[in-house]
């Protein structure tokens, strides 16, 4: 079974309070579905049509517990408390 990635890439953050009060709630989540946070933050350096946004790379064991971490209560908790705070996109992607 291939590991998985989840990629979360915000493009604007509006409301740091949410993001603060769903970061308490999504970190806790994720760990407890066997995610395990490998990079997080504004990229260093972003080449051919790159965007400087927030990046966030989890790994998990397989496609099926990433999905069902981002669908256990835990986590649509953390997406209730971050509500309009941010506007970004999830992609969970298949390793080799």
């Amino acid at each position: 079974m291939s590991k998985a990635y989840w990629v979360s890439v915000y493009r604007a953050v509006s409301d740091p309070d949410k993001l603060a009060a769903y970061a308490k709630l999504a970190g806790p989540a994720i760990a407890s579905g066997g995610g395990r946070f490998l990079a997080r933050g504004e990229p260093a350096k972003v080449y051919e049509q790159g965007l400087k946004q927030r990046t966030v790379l989890i790994e998990f064991d397989s496609v099926e517990q990433a999905l069902a971490t981002h669908d256990s209560p835990g986590y649509q908790a953390a997406l209730a408390a971050l509500g309009d705070g941010a506007e970004r996109e999830i992609r969970i992607i298949e390793g080799l």
